[in-house]
């Protein structure tokens, strides 16, 4: 059971503050002039309020280290952000003066880590301190929080912008905190992903997995095997017209997810859900026969011939062009709803499979089902399961995690964002049963699959499949607002987790997802705020 944790005294009785006046699930307030240091989402590891606030004015500047390209690649981002709700030139420089924002990177402060950071605040001016550009990146997105909603807007807005005092130190409970987005099911383009990219960026999430590969397409250009994006990708659910990566746009993708912090996890589902790559290419089925494209939601029924050598060439193929386009550390391979593949079929492919993985240069993840196999040593399994799923299948997850699989929690009851939140929802599915914001948010991924290690948890990751899902607007209401408390399960400590306090910080950034032109759920769940 999760056990129920509270917030640090300091923080807890800020937010008993800011919910003064609001009595009911569903009041909302206005939000305050001056945001309490440390109201923001993930929450962080500790805050110290005090002091005079510092307001951003007309002469603010945004100073970095000389030399410190990296800092002076952050600070350009910051600028970005301010100067149009602002209107203030903000200029991003090295010299010695005092004053404004200073990012500074620092190697000793080791105890910050790759990702952690500080964030202090006073009269005279802010400092951001990080030992990586990673945590740089992440204390900007605490300083966008800080500041009014209004921030975001790209026309000039009246302010103030006032941060409060204090500091905040702040580093990741997990190194894992990620979002898949399918893009087989429906198609997204490169902007698309972009825009969502940017969204993940603002609540630390630092990993992007896209679902490249289904029954209902194939999404990434395969210079060997060209029929598989050509063919494979052109429909989707419901008959439309699909479309694919070339390898420039999936390029595209990945320097714009490195550019806002996030590492890249490209997924080939295999054996199952295969339909596309076996339309397109007669010779990877048994029969060697091709099916048709296929445009409805059903799973299982499509399997890789396992026996025949030509489907290891064809995966050698895929694993190396794609390896070869992605600079990250991890390669996704599926592996789960392999209904038409025989138990021994399966084993005898992921032993085939996963040192192919690791031939190209990348660590293995797969979904939980590769347990049922041999995971590679060094291999991560996603748990997708439920509260209610068998006691013997967690069991199998877990024995892998106690044998030194890594595990990546995304229990579909709990964080899969495609799940309505209740009866009425328009969009999505009800398989795993309603989730609305305080189930998802609800649960400690330290102790949720019986008898894993809590060392072998790696992280959480929310997945949004897209079945129902065919425009920016779907993600916005699927992803919003429960990817922000999917996001704090990953990075913040679990001593913060408590939902009283949680709802009252998600209110406030109601606005915010506004400014940003988020069209996000409004859950009655939680007193969401209005603009001041």
């Amino acid at each position: 059971m999760r056990q129920h944790r509270t917030f640090p005294r300091v923080l807890g009785a800020l937010l008993l503050v800011a919910a003064a006046g609001i009595s009911s699930i569903g009041a909302a307030s206005k939000a305050p002039t001056t945001r309490p240091l440390g109201q923001v989402v993930p929450a962080p590891a500790s805050v110290s309020p005090g002091g005079s606030p510092y307001t951003l004015t007309a002469t603010t500047r945004i100073r970095v280290d000389q030399g410190a390209a990296d800092a002076v690649a952050v600070g350009a981002y910051l600028a970005g952000i301010l100067r149009p709700s602002t209107g203030y030139p903000l200029p991003v420089t090295d010299d010695d003066g005092r004053g404004g924002i200073l990012l500074r990177l620092s190697a000793g402060e080791t105890a910050l880590g790759d990702e952690g950071y500080r964030l202090q605040s006073g009269r005279g001016g802010i400092t951001l301190t990080a030992r990586t550009s990673t945590g740089l990146f992440h204390a900007v997105q605490t300083l966008r929080q800080q500041l009014p909603a209004s921030v975001e807007r790209r026309t000039v807005q009246p302010g103030p912008w006032t941060v409060a005092g204090g500091t905040i130190t702040d580093t990741p409970r997990y190194a894992w905190r990620g979002a898949m987005l399918d893009v087989s099911r429906h198609f997204f383009t490169v902007d698309q992903v972009k825009r969502y990219v940017d969204q993940l960026a603002l609540y630390k999430i630092n990993k992007l997995h896209l679902h490249l590969s289904d029954d209902q397409g194939w999404r990434i250009a395969i210079d060997s095997w060209p029929r598989l994006a050509a063919y494979g990708g052109s429909t989707q659910v419901g008959g439309g017209p699909g479309g694919y990566y070339t390898k420039d746009d999936y390029k595209e993708i990945v320097r714009h997810a490195a550019s806002r912090h996030l590492e890249v996890v490209p997924e080939i589902d295999m054996p199952g859900h295969t339909n596309a790559a076996l339309a397109s290419y007669a010779e990877l089925n048994c029969d060697g026969i091709a099916p048709p494209l296929y445009t409805g939601t059903n799973v299982g029924f499509s399997s890789l011939c396992a026996p025949k050598e030509v489907t290891y060439d064809f995966v050698d193929d895929v694993i190396r062009e794609l390896a070869e386009l992605t600079p990250g550390r991890y390669l996704h391979i599926g592996g789960d709803e392999a209904h038409s593949t025989s138990h021994a079929d399966y084993v005898a492919f992921m032993n085939r499979v996963q040192p192919l993985v690791a031939k190209y240069g990348k660590t293995v993840v797969g979904w939980h089902q590769l347990t049922g196999a041999t995971p590679a040593a060094g291999a991560l399994a996603q748990y997708w399961g439920l509260d209610g799923t068998s006691a013997t299948e967690k069991e199998q997850v877990a024995a892998a995690a106690r044998a030194g699989t890594g595990l990546i929690l995304s229990p579909a009851d709990r964080v899969y964002l495609d799940m309505k939140y209740d009866k009425n929802t328009k969009l999505g599915l009800a398989w795993a049963g309603y989730v609305e914001v305080q189930r998802s948010y609800d649960w400690d991924p330290g102790a949720y699959l019986p008898g894993a290690p809590a060392a072998a948890v790696r992280g959480v990751e929310a997945p949004l499949w897209t079945e129902t899902i065919s425009e920016t607007a779907h993600i916005d209401q699927m992803a919003f607002p429960r990817l922000p408390g999917v996001a704090e399960l990953g990075w913040s400590p679990a001593a913060t987790h408590d939902w009283p306090s949680y709802r009252l910080r998600l209110a406030a950034q109601g606005p915010r997802f506004t400014a940003l032109g988020i069209d996000y759920y409004r859950s009655p769940q939680v007193p969401w705020e209005t603009e001041r």
